[in-house]
């Protein structure tokens, strides 16, 4: 089985027609849904949170086998990551996709776990703590994207179990845990 460092890549990966858009239905449905769940499941492990659309992006080339995706394959693939909730365009020009391996909802739901594991209920942190700090090292929340985070933030502020505050720059933004 292939891998990309650590990662196993599917047996499809080396199946040279997966890199090029199938022009029959079923068999494009199939290869969507395929390409759609190795996305996922790629960008989640390697904590792989934008996919630039021009830019390379290990997935969409197979060197061993001489295929990489065309553009419209890509916008393809994406779009439909896009269609179920799993993606959103970061531009107008669809350039630059947020990958959403956790939908905004599971991810307020992993920040919820987190502060009831490790005893933060009515505790102050800075937004960074949460992406970078120690208490975050083992966790899923560690290194996580900026935009989700403060999304995922937002959300359970709207719901009344935090407060965000603001500071003198990015970097002290709070949180205020009232779990």
């Amino acid at each position: 089985m292939q891998t990309l460092g650590e990662f196993k890549l599917p047996h499809f990966f080396n199946y040279p027609p997966y890199f090029t858009l199938q022009p029959v239905r079923d068999t494009r449905e199939k290869q969507i849904q395929l390409w759609k769940e190795l996305i996922l499941d790629y960008c989640r492990t390697q904590k792989v949170f934008v996919i630039g659309l021009d830019e390379d992006f290990q997935l969409f080339s197979n060197p061993t086998i001489e295929r990489s995706l065309s553009h419209e394959a890509r916008e393809a693939f994406l779009s439909a990551l896009v269609l179920e909730g799993r993606a959103e365009w970061l531009d107008k020009g669809h350039r630059k996709c947020l990958i959403l391996w956790h939908r905004i909802q599971d991810w307020a739901d992993l920040i919820l776990h987190f502060v009831k594991e490790n005893g933060l209920e009515d505790s102050v942190m800075t937004v960074e703590e949460i992406r970078s700090g120690v208490v975050s090292r083992e966790t899923e929340l560690h290194g996580m994207d900026r935009t989700i985070l403060m999304r995922a933030l937002k959300l359970l502020e709207h719901k009344g179990k935090l407060a965000i505050f603001k500071g003198t720059s990015a970097d002290d933004e709070g949180v205020k845990f009232s779990i």
